[in-house]
């Protein structure tokens, strides 16, 4: 359950934030866990990790996988600007040609923002970084195939009553990146364009 320190009493507000994520919508495509928080970065802290399914005992999954922090400071950071703060990654591979597109990056956050957007996720002080990796074998590894991946890290502050949606964007957002295709409500997706590398 959630990691909490400092304090055995847990406060109504992260107890309700708790509610939130655990009962947050997840795309079926998606094999959602809750795994140990990041300890020293707040008081109190929920952390979830996803993937792509089909996922191998054990391995993050090759389609696509993320994380999501949820943490909770009633100090309330002047970083933060509120009491709650959201922290997350996530990353799927590319296919070579779409990781030489020089604006894979910028659409990747923008999926980012739109998917926050599309969940009605209120939230203030967003930052991250978006990052293409392109990578060739060589000596041993010489007989794999030319490869991409993209990923995004990012941090916002949650509106006190989007913490649910706050998980569905990141969801949609590592849905997106692994090509998958569109729900009703999703638009923008990468074209379905990849396998595991060799």
């Amino acid at each position: 359950m959630a990691t909490v320190r400092s304090d055995p009493v847990v406060p109504a507000a992260f107890g309700r934030a708790l509610t939130a994520v655990r009962r947050a919508t997840i795309r079926p495509e998606l094999q959602l866990t809750e795994i140990p928080a990041p300890t020293g970065l707040a008081p109190h802290a929920i952390a979830m990790a996803a993937d792509v399914i089909p996922v191998k005992h054990g391995l993050d999954s090759v389609l696509g996988t993320g994380r999501f922090v949820l943490l909770f400071d009633p100090e309330q950071p002047d970083a933060w600007g509120g009491p709650f703060r959201v922290v997350c990654f996530a990353q799927a591979p590319l296919e070579t040609d779409i990781g030489l597109d020089p604006f894979v990056a910028e659409v990747a956050w923008s999926w980012l923002t739109d998917s926050l957007a599309a969940r009605s996720a209120g939230y203030t002080a967003a930052s991250g970084t978006a990052t293409k990796v392109l990578s060739t074998g060589f000596g041993e590894l010489a007989h794999q195939s030319d490869g991409a991946q993209l990923e995004v890290r990012a941090s916002w502050t949650p509106d006190a009553d989007a913490i649910g949606a706050s998980v569905e964007a990141w969801s949609d957002l590592l849905c997106r990146l692994a090509g998958l295709p569109p729900t009703p409500d999703a638009v923008g997706l990468l074209p379905n364009r990849r396998g595991a590398r060799d």
